[in-house]
């Protein structure tokens, strides 16, 4: 693929370029690049409690400049090798750079759009998973340990992931979970933990859902009737499940929960990812329908009567909102795939449809495939996020001191979120303003 000749330096547009493609592609890309900067630097600033906003904010505005670099220097080519790869679930680790292998036609989807338009969205996808899966571990994770693990999680589980799940060479469709080893927040901060900011939180969570637009509609490739469905069913998906999540709250707890809400619309832009591009919107509505209702249950309900669950605090509710609902989404697209909108998405792959289409071997086939997918990915995901975890506690901490968990930013980055002291306390002193730097030694000479 890669070579010193793979475009015309005479012309910025080769006749191989579909300008209506490639535009759509970056917009796509731009659009998941604001989930995460500045949508969940928003939303997680905002949703923890005032003392922990700066940490949560630069724990996912760290991630994606660290996706980002090690995305185009490793990782992008290990998830879509151009060629079959040297193992059946991860390609070779190579530099994404070169001029000649970015400006050549994408590979994969549409051949119609440049490699660095494919790279750029594809980065995008990654920086926001890596930045969701931190939602379960802010507030006491140590921000030393999270600048090693988010390297070393991108190359080592989301590479195989999406090597297995969306390369030419891959075979599974499905979704990973984040196990976290870190130890739950201390005792006061998980019987109270409040919003710092609630008008902010829905501000970022306006963000990621207007993202989404991108994350689904940009999974085509190309500018074309597959992009418009999955956009469609993408915000039908979500608002349907945020209201369903609303109601359920309403009925159970008699009040209307604004972060109930929230994580309702999570839930429903989950749920339908899988299968936005291929599944009727009536079909998107149902499965709506189902991702503001299980996960609602798994969360208010289950978790809370689960001794096993009420040990492991996760703690913006990823488990719930990312692993119930992808899962389910899962489920549900190879039940409600379209044949007809299969065929429009992958026009030179195997035919096939959900169960509801086709109650035959074929259709229960593809749920079988949708259930291996997910074990196999939730199996990798154990495995790699274990061995990572373990190897950066040989170097630092992975959990914060003690005494700095009951401090939070302060302690972590010498600085806070606010300059409004209406609590009783001091005027604020800034740290690093009065420190004096520490200089190795061979700097002091």
């Amino acid at each position: 693929m890669e070579s010193s000749v793979a475009y015309n330096v005479t012309s910025a547009n080769p006749a191989w370029l579909n300008k209506a493609d490639n535009a759509w592609q970056l917009t796509s890309a731009a659009l998941v690049m604001a989930q995460s900067v500045p949508g969940l630097i928003i939303l997680y600033g905002s949703m923890v409690k005032k003392k922990w906003a700066v940490n949560s904010a630069f724990m996912a505005l760290y991630a994606f400049a660290a996706v980002l670099l090690f995305w185009v220097l490793l990782a992008h080519r290990m998830s879509f090798p151009a060629s079959n790869p040297s193992s059946p679930i991860v390609g070779l680790p190579n530099v994404t750079l070169s001029e000649g292998f970015l400006l050549g036609q994408n590979p994969y989807g549409s051949a119609d759009v440049p490699v660095a338009s494919y790279v750029f969205f594809q980065f995008a996808f990654a920086a926001m998973t890596v930045i969701l899966l931190g939602g379960s571990v802010l507030c006491r994770m140590n921000f030393y340990a999270w600048m090693m693990f988010v390297p070393l999680w991108l190359v080592l589980s989301y590479s195989v992931g999406a090597c297995t799940i969306w390369s030419t060479v891959g075979s599974f469709m499905g979704l990973g979970w984040w196990i976290s080893p870190v130890g739950p927040r201390i005792s006061m901060d998980r019987m109270a933990f409040p919003p710092n900011n609630i008008i902010l939180m829905l501000g970022g969570a306006g963000m990621l859902w207007l993202g989404w637009t991108g994350f689904n509609g940009g999974a085509p490739n190309a500018s074309n009737l597959v992009a418009s469905m999955a956009v469609l069913n993408t915000h039908i998906c979500t608002a349907t499940s945020l209201i369903v999540w609303l109601c359920l709250d309403m009925v159970v707890y008699k009040k209307s929960s604004i972060i109930g809400a929230v994580q309702g619309m999570m839930t429903g832009l989950v749920c339908i990812t899988p299968g936005a591009g291929v599944v009727e919107s009536w079909a998107a509505m149902v499965m709506g329908l189902f991702s503001g209702s299980v996960p609602w249950y798994t969360m208010m309900i289950l978790h809370k009567r689960s001794p096993f669950l009420q040990k492991v605090d996760d703690t913006l509710g990823v488990f719930h909102t990312h692993a119930v609902a992808g899962l389910l989404g899962g489920i549900l697209s190879g039940l409600f795939a379209q044949p007809d909108l299969v065929r429009l998405f992958y026009p030179t792959g195997k035919q096939g449809g959900g169960l509801v289409y086709r109650f035959s071997h074929e259709g229960l086939r593809q749920v079988g495939v949708q259930i291996m997918g997910a074990c196999f990915v939730f199996a990798w995901n154990v495995a790699a996020t274990s061995l990572i975890c373990i190897a950066i506690g040989r170097v630092v901490a992975l959990r914060m001191k003690e005494e700095d968990l009951h401090v939070g930013d302060d302690a972590a980055h010498g600085e806070e979120a606010y300059a409004l002291w209406g609590d009783g306390e001091k005027s604020m002193t800034y740290i690093r303003r009065n420190m004096t730097p520490r200089l190795p030694v061979i700097c002091g000479r």
